[in-house]
C-alpha cells in the first residue's frame, strides 16, 4: 500500500518535471506589435472588418494584409491610434465596413422574449444569460454592442441601447484639424 503510493507519488513528480519542462522548452512567443494593435481595438468582437474578431484583425494589420481603417467600431479614434503606433499616415475609415456609431448594449425586451437561445449562439463574448423556453437577459458589462445578437431574434426582442457618455467612461477624443496644403 505504502510502495504503490510512493510510485504514484514520484510518478506524478516525474510528470510534472516533464510537464514543466515542455513549458518551457516548447514555449511559443507572441508577437508583441500584434498585442498592441489587439490592445487598441474595440474588443467588440464583431467581425465588421472582415475577420471574425479583433485578434485576427490585429494579426493581418501587423501582417500587412489589412488597412488600419477597417473597424468602425473603433472609429476616427481607433484609426489614429494605429496610425501612431504602426508610423503610418492616418486615413478615412473605409465605409464599406460600416459607419462608426455611438458605444451601446444590447437590451432584451423580456415580455417579448420567447427563450429560443439564438441570441445567445451568435453572441461572441457570452454576454446573454438564459435557457432554452426561458427568458434571457443581457450582461450590461459583458455587451460588448457588437449587433450580432439582434438579426438572429425571431421575435425582435433586442434593441441596441447607446450607453451614456459619463466621467467613468469618456475618453479624449482626438483633435481633428485639417492641413492645407500651401502652393
Amino acid at each position: 500500500m505504502i510502495a504503490a503510493l510512493l510510485v504514484m507519488i514520484v510518478l506524478a513528480l516525474l510528470l510534472g518535471l516533464v510537464l514543466g519542462y515542455s513549458a518551457l522548452r516548447f514555449k511559443v512567443e507572441g508577437d508583441p506589435l500584434v498585442d498592441k494593435i489587439d490592445a487598441i481595438l474595440p474588443q467588440t468582437q464583431c467581425g465588421q472588418c472582415g475577420y471574425p474578431g479583433c485578434k485576427p484583425y490585429a494579426t493581418a494589420i501587423a501582417s500587412g494584409e489589412a488597412d488600419i481603417n477597417q473597424c468602425p467600431p473603433g472609429g476616427e479614434p481607433g484609426m489614429r491610434a494605429l496610425a501612431d503606433l504602426l508610423g503610418v499616415e492616418p486615413k478615412p475609415l473605409n465605409a464599406e465596413h460600416g459607419e462608426p456609431k455611438p458605444k451601446s448594449t444590447a437590451v432584451i425586451d423580456e415580455n417579448l422574449c420567447i427563450g429560443c437561445t439564438l441570441c445567445i449562439q451568435a453572441c461572441p463574448v457570452d454576454a446573454i444569460l438564459g435557457a432554452a423556453k426561458h427568458m434571457h437577459t443581457v450582461i450590461a458589462s459583458e455587451c460588448t454592442g457588437c449587433e450580432l445578437c439582434v438579426a438572429p431574434c425571431p421575435v425582435d426582442c433586442i434593441s441596441m441601447v447607446p450607453i451614456p457618455e459619463k466621467v467613468s467612461n469618456w475618453k479624449w477624443r482626438y483633435p481633428v484639424i485639417e492641413l492645407k496644403q500651401v502652393a
